[in-house]
């Protein structure tokens, strides 16, 4: 008795190859629909599925391989006597090896114009079923759902004549992680409550990295398939080095603060947080305030900017150690100029942000944290004027440039600026005067004249004592503290501005 291989496929890549080395190795071939029409045409020897079960395809091909003849193959224990007794009653052969991939579900939603109609016929049921029960008896049956498995199941069938067991268990997890994760999409696609009673994520490998946070912790990067496209996951990298754990947190921390801004704009970020942002009419202006901000913490550095690089800006990156720079795009000039560098990585990536990530999902010991994201800008914000002097003109620029920046700043996040860059950052200090003091400390003398942004409201005046002794002439905060009015009165004495925005912007 010949020995039988099921191959039924939607990625047909290489398959005509494996079916035909399969049949030089003595296996029989049962296929169905597209695939068996393939192999027919190319003159591999086939046996329908609907030959084997005795029963027609039904109901447009939604049943085909649902049937005992089919599934007795596959989950039968091929070295227990009751099972095989069973077999042999009901005239049901094993199956020994099962080649199946499953109907592209993910591409077809991916599609701008789907219909709910074609969503749901593109839901595997037969395919699934099989893999899940080959994958089950994997101590006696080789399955496969990856064509890059291909050549390692013939080079160990030409060598043994058999699949070896480590092997096989290895396909069969593999099995049930895609299982997993086509049934992950099928039921985020219907689910419409944001916070259902189970969740199950699906990510895809992108790459292993050398190591994690630190050298010591290993360490991997996966991308959300249908997520959003303005991510590192999907940026193109031109140059250097792989990317690192910590670069591509920093990288991704720099593209969240950039997208804020419409006009030309330049972002420095260290250790998650920006340590320069700057704006202005040419990208290479945005760049040279950014610069301008903090020229020594950008020293080692990733840098984001949000318009194609040139090749004046980049003689001005090329003279700083960088790590990453990422951008829409960079001239044949600019790539020239940077590519002298070995080690810089260059990336380009879709600022269009066509998809976007509505949700946040946080890794906590034994569990996630979602929420939705943090999208609240200065439009959205219930802004009012709280002081007897409003802000000037120059001034609401320049707070608006303030509360971009200090949402993607750690708490407690203070942010010194006038209307075109940063002069001064405080991060992630557990008091907000000392954040204050921080911000205010790096921004000197430019801190005269210049505007203070909070992510949290004043708990106790002492903050906006410290502004105004550093010559601040406005501020921005959320408002909402019981000892507002405190703050309001030392402002109105000194003759500043002060605006609420009813909007809290933590960031932990």
């Amino acid at each position: 008795m010949a020995k039988r291989a099921l191959i039924s496929v939607s990625n047909k890549d290489g398959i005509l190859e494996f079916a035909k080395e399969l049949v030089a190795l003595g296996y029989e071939i049962l296929s169905t629909g597209g695939t068996k029409k393939l192999l027919q045409e190319n003159n591999v020897p086939v046996t329908g599925v609907d030959e084997v079960t005795k029963f027609p395809e039904i109901l447009d091909g939604r049943v085909k391989t649902l049937n005992p003849m089919i599934h007795g193959g596959l989950l039968g224990k091929f070295d227990d006597p009751s099972h095989q007794a069973q077999m042999q009653e009901h005239g049901i052969e094993p199956i020994e090896i099962v080649c199946v991939n499953l109907y592209p579900f993910v591409e077809t939603i991916s599609k701008p114009n789907v219909t709910w109609e074609d969503a749901i016929e593109n839901i595997d049921i037969g395919g699934p079923t099989m893999l899940r029960a080959a994958a089950k008896n994997h101590q006696y049956v080789t399955v496969i759902v990856d064509s890059n498995d291909y050549a390692t199941v013939l080079e160990e069938l030409k060598a043994n004549g058999t699949t070896t067991f480590e092997t096989r268990k290895k396909l069969a997890a593999k099995v049930f992680r895609h299982t997993a994760s086509y049934d992950a999409y099928i039921s985020n696609y219907l689910t419409e409550e944001s916070f259902p009673e189970s969740l199950t994520l699906t990510y895809e490998l992108q790459q292993t990295l050398r190591y994690g946070e630190n050298p010591h912790q290993k360490a991997a990067f996966y991308k959300k398939r249908l997520g959003s496209d303005f991510s590192l996951a999907y940026a193109t990298q031109l140059h250097g080095k792989e990317l690192s754990f910590n670069n591509i947190q920093d990288g991704n921390a720099a593209l969240q603060i950039v997208k804020e801004f419409k006009i030309p704009a330049a972002v420095a970020v260290k250790h998650m947080n920006p340590c320069g942002v700057g704006t202005g009419s040419t990208i290479e202006e945005a760049f040279d305030k950014a610069y301008e901000a903090d020229p020594v913490s950008i020293f080692g550095g990733i840098i984001a900017l949000n318009r194609e690089v040139n090749a004046p800006t980049a003689e001005k990156l090329s003279n700083i150690f960088l790590e990453i720079i990422i951008a829409p795009s960079f001239t044949e000039e600019a790539l020239e100029i940077l590519t002298k560098k070995k080690n810089i990585r260059l990336l380009t990536i879709n600022f269009s942000q066509e998809k976007q990530d509505p949700f946040k999902v946080v890794s906590v010991e034994g569990g996630l944290l979602v929420q939705e994201d943090d999208t609240y800008g200065f439009n959205d914000a219930d802004i009012k004027v709280v002081t007897d002097r409003e802000p000037t003109e120059e001034e609401w620029e320049a707070l608006k440039l303030g509360w971009a920046v200090v949402k993607h700043v750690k708490s407690n996040a203070i942010v010194v600026n006038n209307k075109q860059m940063t002069l001064g950052i405080g991060a992630g200090q557990m008091n907000r005067v000392g954040a204050a003091k921080i911000a205010l400390e790096q921004a000197g003398e430019k801190a005269k004249g210049a505007v203070m942004a909070s992510d949290a409201f004043f708990p106790m005046p002492d903050t906006v004592e410290e502004a105004i002794k550093a010559g601040i002439t406005a501020i921005i905060h959320p408002g909402g503290s019981i000892r507002d009015q405190d703050s309001i009165d030392v402002a109105n004495k000194a003759g500043i501005a002060m605006v609420t925005t009813g909007v809290r912007h933590f960031k932990h």
